[in-house]
């Protein structure tokens, strides 16, 4: 029996939408798509663009073209008119069209940059969601123009050290995700024989190394075919008792396996050795109790000997290889460091809290302050912030690391018993705006720190940069205005931190997250999840291996 006209159409328009659907599931999992800017403009003109590319925030259009007078380009800060369509950036412009085909969103003297990519943060989820989770996590770094997050492998429970709790992981992320989401991977002495995740950001995940799984290549290689963007150790005990921290032979064996994968390798750089107490019984209260049993010299000796590991394995510069110092607190070791970057593949990050909090200013009890490594002294936060205005810091990143009041040591104010980590990934911007701007780092800059670089360490490819054919994950800011930092707005599941009513610059007005309005400073949050689980894109790593390979 013949079909009819009108049953034919209706055929052929499932079609071209189920083609739709499958062309934004690839491009969704980074593949490059054939004629996807075609397809579009075929959909547009057929006026069921909406329909193959479904709007999720707190807009209804999904092409528009955002515009101020301070866009982040590549090169510079300039005006700008930034077209979004499909959640990718289709074209960048230095006006408006005089006809424009998309509504305009003016945000005038506002600054528009590429949404925060925050390396370096502690969701807790699966098994610690009274931590944190993915729910209030991910609803934080919205608030705060985070559009894309890497969670660690701790302080979750059990921690990431397999490619199925890697799954799990993913697997809540996507459910809960209101950004981005990424994963470092995680290696524990129990994962070789283990068989055997709710975000509103995109959200990354590191992978972890420790002693039992440093040498398997089968688990960290199962890991990364899951999606993981690197991997995770610690040099000094985690506080976690199923992620033990590793030795030099470790990261000598596990770090040639993760060159050839170029996969980036991020370390908590603290090697422990005996204290000797200056006082018999010191006051726990204290800060300089705390900050005497982990002196400077842990992060001395953990960089050394991370070098002489680089040098003593020969490991050159790789693509997407990195080793990366983790939130680096003793400005002493820049020296080294400097030395050796342009030759050896080492990254450096820190964080805001050491460019801003000094120990002197701790008063006893107050636990909300202790991280590890230790805030210290005010010399050595004016040694940091230098290193970040001169470059020699890539990274500027929050390590979230939130807990309870009561494993903080609230009511007793012990220091020693305190959990050590800082509440801080919704401030990550304007704190470390507040932070860097004194120490005449611009716009610019601050935009390498907190976007390009982290999205190079991760191998993100269409992110970091306001461009065409990259990412639609913008962040609309106020570089002048206040922050607010009360408690109310505060998004987090604990509202415990050391940015709670502080003057901090650096006013968020809307987080873009593919294109999707996920935080709007009158709106709030979005109720709904519009983030997506990153994954690294291993097959396209490896062709573009072959292929440069053939080229040399």
């Amino acid at each position: 029996m013949a079909l009819d006209t009108h049953m034919i159409l209706i055929i052929l328009a499932a079609n071209v939408i189920a083609a739709g659907v499958l062309y934004q599931r690839l491009d969704s999992l980074g593949y490059t798509v054939p004629f996807k800017h075609s397809v579009e403009a075929i959909y547009e003109k057929l006026g069921i663009y909406h329909a193959a590319y479904p709007q999720c925030g707190q807009l209804q259009d999904t092409m528009f073209i955002l515009t101020s007078s301070r866009v982040v380009h590549p090169d510079g800060v300039r005006p700008g008119a930034i077209t979004i369509r499909g959640g990718k950036i289709v074209d960048v412009s230095d006006k408006v069209p005089a006809k424009p085909r998309y509504p305009v969103i003016d945000y005038k003297y506002a600054v528009i940059s590429p949404g925060v990519i925050d390396v370096h943060v502690h969701m807790n989820e699966p098994g610690r969601e009274h931590w944190e989770g993915m729910e209030t996590g991910t609803a934080a770094a919205a608030a705060g123009g985070s559009t894309t997050v890497v969670d660690m492998p701790l302080n979750s429970n059990p921690c990431t050290t397999t490619a199925e709790l890697l799954k799990k992981k993913m697997k809540i992320a996507e459910a809960k995700a209101k950004v981005n989401v990424g994963f470092w991977g995680g290696i524990t002495p129990g994962n070789a024989h283990n068989d055997d995740a709710k975000a509103k950001v995109n959200v990354g995940f590191w992978g972890g190394i420790t002693p039992d799984n440093a040498h398997i290549d089968e688990v960290l290689w199962g890991m990364l075919k899951a999606g993981a963007l690197g991997f995770k150790s610690f040099l000094a005990p985690s506080g976690i008792n199923d992620f033990a921290n590793v030795s030099r032979s470790d990261v000598a064996g596990a770090m040639h396996f993760l060159l050839s994968k170029g996969a980036p390798f991020f370390v908590h750089a603290e090697l422990v050795t005996d204290v000797e107490q200056a006082e018999e019984n010191p006051d726990p209260r204290k800060y300089s109790t705390y900050l005497a049993t982990r002196p400077a010299k842990f992060e001395e000796d953990a960089a050394h000997m991370l070098i002489d590991v680089l040098v003593e394995e020969h490991i050159p510069p790789t693509r997407g290889f990195f080793l990366h110092i983790a939130h680096l607190g003793d400005a002493k070791n820049i020296e080294a460091f400097r030395a050796v970057k342009r030759r050896l593949p080492l990254s450096v990050e820190t964080c805001p809290h050491y460019l801003l909090f000094a120990a002197e200013q701790i008063a006893d009890g107050d636990t909300k302050f202790k991280c590890a490594p230790p805030l210290r002294d005010e010399a050595n936060r004016r040694g940091l912030l230098d290193a970040v205005a001169s470059g020699d810091i890539d990274i500027i990143s929050s390590d979230h690391s939130p807990a309870p009041a009561d494993l903080k040591e609230t009511q007793s104010g012990d220091f020693l018993k305190a959990w050590g980590g800082i509440s801080g990934m919704q401030y990550l911007l304007p704190a470390t705006w507040t932070a860097v701007k004194a120490a005449g780092v611009d716009l610019f800059q601050l935009s390498q720190l907190l976007s390009t670089n982290p999205a190079h360490l991760a191998s993100l490819q269409h992110k970091g940069l306001i461009a065409a054919e990259m990412d639609a994950d913008i962040v609309v800011w106020d570089p002048e205005a206040d922050a607010d930092t009360s408690a109310a707005h505060n998004r987090h599941q604990h509202k415990l931190s050391p940015y709670t009513d502080m003057k901090l610059k650096g006013k968020v007005l809307a987080t873009f997250v593919g294109g999707h309005k996920v935080f709007d400073e009158q709106q709030g949050v979005f109720d709904g999840q519009c983030g997506k689980v990153l994954r690294r894109k291993w097959l396209d790593i490896i062709r573009d291996k072959k292929q440069k390979s053939v080229e040399l």
